[in-house]
């Protein structure tokens, strides 16, 4: 059964005014319409609330049973809707969001200790899947927006440019290459590399851009994530082609980063939405907190 909130609320003011005239103007509203609310939540009911004679007005029975349980529908009703309004003005609540995993090494965490700053209530839900499962999961409002590589999305999303991220080499300290500043692709034959697997939209970027300059790489290390090559970069096992937002400052002393170059390889990083989302108050402080960073 629908619940009748202006039915109660004639109901009440009738029982706390004593009659329909105090009733009605209690509410702002005539004594037709008083009449109205009231018989409508007596059918929806099945009972009479209120005896009415030419001379008087009084509770039945079962409307006097009922007060009690009508003040709380009604309290607690006004109360629920007082404090949604208060936590969308003050911005207060949860929020998910989902991101390749590369943001959430070096460019999230700084954008997250601001609004953790601002909002300290606030919890944040970082969903750090590939590439094709953040567009999935803001499609499928696991997340309300999402940080991805720009591609072709699904058509229910729309991407705003947020950053450019190049691609380079990352290597230990003692390997050969460690001390260029930059290199060629046509350099980095016959080193040891660590690319990532086809899984990545990383690596359908790469053979996309590499391809057209007609260049091959072998590699002998494959992995999913740019921060497991990093690890293995760290152990020795060679050099990796990794994002520059995969780098963690000061995690790795040891490793050097060389620019890439001829071609430069970039990727670009975007803010994903559903058309015509309507963010919560507390995804909306983040996304503004993120989107002035958009070129």
């Amino acid at each position: 059964m629908k619940l009748d909130v202006l039915g109660l609320q004639a109901f009440i003011a009738l029982a706390d005014g004593g009659g329909f005239g105090r009733a009605a103007e209690s509410l702002h509203i005539t004594q037709a319409a008083l009449t109205r609310r009231l018989q409508n939540l007596e059918e929806a009911l099945g009972v009479r609330l209120v005896e009415r004679t030419t001379r008087s007005t009084a509770l039945s029975a079962l409307g006097r049973d009922f007060l009690p349980r009508a003040r709380r529908l009604v309290g607690d009703l006004s109360a629920a809707f007082t404090e949604i309004r208060e936590s969308g003005k003050a911005m207060r609540g949860d929020v998910t969001i989902a991101c390749v995993p590369t943001v959430g090494v070096h460019y999230l965490p700084r954008v997250i200790q601001r609004y953790a700053a601002r909002f300290p209530g606030n919890r944040v839900r970082i969903l750090d899947h590939a590439s094709a499962d953040v567009a999935e999961a803001v499609v499928r409002r696991e997340a309300e927006f999402g940080i991805n590589i720009l591609g072709s999305h699904h058509p229910d999303l729309v991407g705003t440019p947020l950053l450019e991220d190049r691609f380079v080499l990352v290597c230990r300290d003692d390997h050969p290459l460690a001390r260029r500043r930059s290199i060629a692709w046509s350099g980095l034959g016959g080193y040891p590399l660590i690319f990532v697997g086809q899984m990545s939209g990383n690596r359908h970027l790469l053979d996309v851009a590499l391809g057209a300059e007609d260049l091959s790489l072998t590699f002998q290390f494959e992995v999913q994530r740019s921060s497991t090559a990093v690890g293995l970069v760290a152990e020795g096992l060679g050099a990796a082609v990794v994002p520059r937002l995969a780098i963690q400052q000061g995690a790795y002393p040891k490793l050097r980063v060389v620019a890439l170059e001829r071609p430069v390889v970039s990727r670009t990083l975007v803010l994903l939405l559903r058309r015509n989302a309507s963010l919560s108050p507390a995804a909306r402080a983040l996304y503004e907190l993120i989107r002035p960073t958009a070129r």
